[in-house]
């Protein structure tokens, strides 16, 4: 590994990447009917970034979803979340989306959440004979084992998006998943026709010049939602462990009190709060490392970008984004036997020129997995391709 040609960084290698026929979206005209809001999560993240890239290369799509802007959300009456009073479940206006779905008259329809916009999305797409394409990105049951306030309160919630979730399998064409693993679980609900998709990236992410690696490991980020299934308790623990390094945290959600009252009282761990998309580029540039040590984590997009963006990433062996033999080799898995904080100590002998290689590696993978995604993205909506991405080296 030592001898291997130094890391690509400084300029933009990434604009014209393609490996085979030059991507046309140009026949596209979809639907992307979801319940999270592009600014909130990494769902709503997901299907803004796709939304773009077939929009450059000349496809018709609709984004039907709500919005949050300067605090409040938009796009229908918002209530909260049980479990999360941070995020919130919108009831749609059917007339103001039955006149955007009449404008573009979709060909195919993505509804990649179970709520209240994205069956309204499948009931749409029926009536307009469109194909019905069924992301699936959320297994609620296993984020309610380790949420006690949506145990003891979200109980109806919970059984209702199962519920939805078995019916728009039943209705859809395709139901894709981002993992092996939750492919599975989709045919345990009932998925019959699955397979897997891959995770496309902003292009600034990859079209920016990235900055090269400090001398030295000293700033780590986590981003994300502020919940249990983050396990949050390991980053406040390795701020503690490691003095010399500086932990940042971004994000919202319902332990926002908990980490405020931690990082008052560590000196090296600072809470800058949601940070707006824009934003997040710059930050994650500012920093060496990003670490995702999560109980649950179905994908995780945030570590991706950070590949984009070469840098380092350290990610828990229950991240379903190391299901990807592709991208699995430029990060670090945090081993069954150590913290986080040992994962770092593990990531700081390295030789610098090792560390260097890592990233090369991972922004690699991180261009070729999304050139990939898009190509196959196109072949589900544009020649009706019925089946994921099974012959995809993941």
């Amino acid at each position: 590994m030592l001898n291997s040609p130094p890391p690509r960084q400084g300029h933009d290698d990434t604009a014209g990447f393609t490996s085979g026929s030059p991507l046309d979206a140009s026949k596209l005209r979809v639907a992307i009917v979801s319940d999270a809001a592009p600014e909130r999560n990494g769902v709503g993240a997901y299907y803004r970034d796709l939304a773009e890239h077939l929009k450059a290369l000349g496809g018709r799509v609709d984004l039907i979803s709500p919005r949050y802007r300067a605090g409040k959300w938009y796009g229908g009456l918002a209530l909260p979340l049980p479990g999360d009073p941070t995020q919130k479940c919108l009831l749609p206006s059917l007339s103001l989306i039955a006149r955007r779905f009449a404008r573009l008259s979709p060909n195919t329809v993505i509804v990649p959440t179970p709520g209240p916009f994205g069956m309204l999305g499948m009931h749409l797409a029926r009536r307009h004979g469109a194909r019905l394409v069924i992301g699936f990105h959320t297994h609620f049951e296993r984020l309610a084992a380790l949420n006690e306030d949506w145990r003891l309160r979200g109980f109806v919630a919970q059984t209702y998006l199962n519920a939805c979730n078995r019916k728009l399998f039943h209705e859809s064409d395709l139901v894709l998943a981002n993992s092996e693993q939750m492919v599975a679980i989709a045919r345990t609900i009932g998925a019959a026709n699955v397979g897997l998709m891959g995770t496309s990236i902003p292009r600034d992410f990859l079209a920016q010049p990235v900055t090269p690696l400090g001398a030295s490991v000293k700033r780590v980020l986590f981003a994300g939602r502020l919940a249990p299934e983050k396990n949050l308790g390991a980053v406040v623990e390795a701020a503690e462990a490691l003095p010399e390094m500086h932990f940042l945290v971004a994000g919202d959600g319902p332990l926002r009190d908990w980490l405020t009252a931690k990082a008052e009282h560590l000196a090296n761990l600072q809470y800058i709060g949601w940070v707006k998309r824009p934003r997040i580029l710059p930050l994650i540039d500012s920093v060496d490392a990003l670490v995702l040590p999560s109980t649950i984590e179905s994908f995780g997009t945030i570590a991706l970008e950070a590949m984009a963006r070469g840098r380092l990433v350290v990610v828990s062996s229950q991240c379903g984004i190391l299901s990807w033999n592709l991208l699995k080799r430029g990060l670090f898995q945090m081993r069954e036997d150590e913290n986080l904080s040992d994962a770092l100590r593990r990531l700081l002998a390295l030789d610098k020129a090792i560390l260097e290689r890592k990233v090369s590696i991972a922004r690699d993978a991180a261009r070729d997995i999304n050139e990939r995604n898009l190509r196959h993205w196109i072949s589900v909506l544009a020649e009706g391709e019925t089946r994921g991405l099974n012959d995809f080296p993941h």
